[in-house]
This record gives structure tokens, sequence and C-alpha cells, in this order.
């Protein structure tokens, strides 16, 4: 392995929010001082590129990110590193990352439950440069090719049952707990359950909640598809409404539908595609 320090285990971190990214190597510098962050990336493409160039011992891993996702790239990281998932969905078949060949975490993710992936890495990794040394003799070269092909097919198949389970269960799904908003350098992790609406801003989207506002990358689209839709409603192209925040729909002198919201002056448009859900009004 191509390394200044033969005994240091790297990691490589790849999450498309800059601030998670910082937020997790804080993180594992608590909980893993001696782990050396050998580089980052903000998409899957790029993540494989990094894995090449710098040989990390492990891949911290996000999974919704845009062009190569996170299960796209684990098809190939998974070859070169320890893949762990760091992820704000749980619909990805935990049951399949605990069979032993990778581990996954939850955003926000406890330190805790960090540890253990960590002490389970320390593990992993020791073993295979254990075997990696045993197999370092000439006698031994040959079995080293025939140990290291059925980790990575087994890695490769739990990754085609994950894309399998998710396409057959999808109905099962478990809808988005978290938003990430950046806040200075810091970040700020937003209980689904604190929001009261999103409101498109330009390139932006506004995420309001009693105390405050943020700014996030995320589109509304996707925000859509990754909310509980009994919990969230589309009301307009621009808005997304909590519905267990409204607490009136009234009509302006022009007939168009309002949304007044629990705990903000804010009155939300509902567009003609979406009168539907106010039929009694």
């Amino acid at each position: 392995m191509n390394m200044a320090n033969q005994g240091a285990v790297r990691a490589l971190l790849v999450d498309d929010e800059a601030p998670m990214r910082d937020w997790l190597r804080s993180r594992l510098a608590q909980v893993w001082p001696e782990l050396e962050i050998a580089g980052e990336a903000g998409n899957g493409i790029a993540a494989i590129e990094q894995a090449q160039a710098l040989h990390p011992d492990v891949v911290f891993l996000d999974i919704r990110m845009p062009g190569k996702n996170g299960i796209e790239a684990a098809a190939q990281l998974a070859a070169m590193a320890q893949v762990v998932f760091v992820t704000a969905y749980n619909e990805y078949a935990i049951a399949a990352f605990e069979r032993g060949a990778m581990d996954y975490l939850l955003k926000p993710v406890d330190a805790e439950r960090l540890a253990q992936t960590c002490e389970r890495l320390k593990e992993r990794i020791a073993e295979k440069r254990r075997a990696a040394a045993a197999a370092a003799a000439p006698a031994k070269a040959a079995p080293q090719e025939a140990d290291a092909l059925p980790v990575a097919t087994d890695v490769q198949s739990m990754l085609t049952q994950l894309i399998q389970q998710q396409m057959q269960q999808g109905q099962k799904r478990d809808y988005l707990r978290w938003v990430q908003a950046s806040v200075g350098t810091s970040l700020r992790m937003i209980s689904t359950k604190e929001i009261l609406f999103f409101k498109s801003d330009e390139k932006y989207t506004l995420v309001q909640t009693e105390q405050a506002q943020y700014l996030i990358r995320k589109s509304l689209k996707e925000l859509e598809d990754e909310l509980d839709p009994d919990e969230f409603w589309r009301i307009h192209r621009s808005s997304l409404v909590r519905v267990s925040a409204i607490s009136e729909v009234t009509r302006d002198f022009r007939g168009r539908q309002l949304v007044s919201i629990k705990g903000s002056s804010e009155k939300l448009e509902v567009s003609r595609n979406h009168t539907h859900l106010f039929q009694q009004m």
C-alpha cells in the first residue's frame, strides 16, 4: 500500500456537503485521533478517483449525492477499502450492512455509535494487514489473490441486493428525518418535526422553523420526494408546508387560497394545481 506511514490508517470522507465532512472529521478526531484523513470528495466519481490515488483503508460514504451516488460508487470502492455509509436514510436494507462486510451510520451520527464503528474498523483493517503480510511470502502469493476476491464479490452482491430491495420495498421506505443547513462554519441538523415550511428562494431553499430561517441547497423537488407525503404537502411550485402547522386557509379578494402557518406571520399561496387539497374551501 502506497503510504508514507505503513502503520497509519487512512480514511477518505465523501459527502456533497462540505460542513458535513468538517463535522465528521471533527467527530472522528475525538473517537479515533490516530486516524489520518487522507482526503475528501463531494461525489461518487471524485471518491473513486481519490481512492485510486490515495489508497485509503476506509471510506466514509454518503448515499444521496449528485452524479454517481454512494450506492453506485461503493460497488467499486468496496474492492479498495472498507466502506462505511454515513446517511440520513435507513431504507437501504440495514440488515445487509450488519453482515460484517461494511457498516452504516445514520445522520446525525451518535458519538457512541461512531466509536463502535471505529473499533470494528480497527479490527478488520488489522486482520487485513496481517493477512497481507502473511501472503507476502512467495509460497502464499497465489492464495492472496484468491482470498481477496470473495470479500469484494460478497460486498458487491450485498449492494445488488440493496438496490433490488429498494425497488421492491419502496413503499416501506423511511422518510427524511433531518435536514442539514450550513450556519457560518458549522452544520445545523434540523429535525423535520421542527420545520413549518420550505420555500424556494432562487438557487436555495428557505427552511422555516418557529425559531429561525435557514438556507439549504436541496431543491423542493428533492425534498418532496424524500419527505413523508402525509406530513408535508406541496401547495405551490415554490412551497412545501407541514400539514400540522397549518392554522387556517382563507381566500383573498382575488379568490386565491392562502395558508396561514402556526408560529409564523407569513401566508403561503395555494396554486390552482393544488387547490384540491382544500376542497371544502
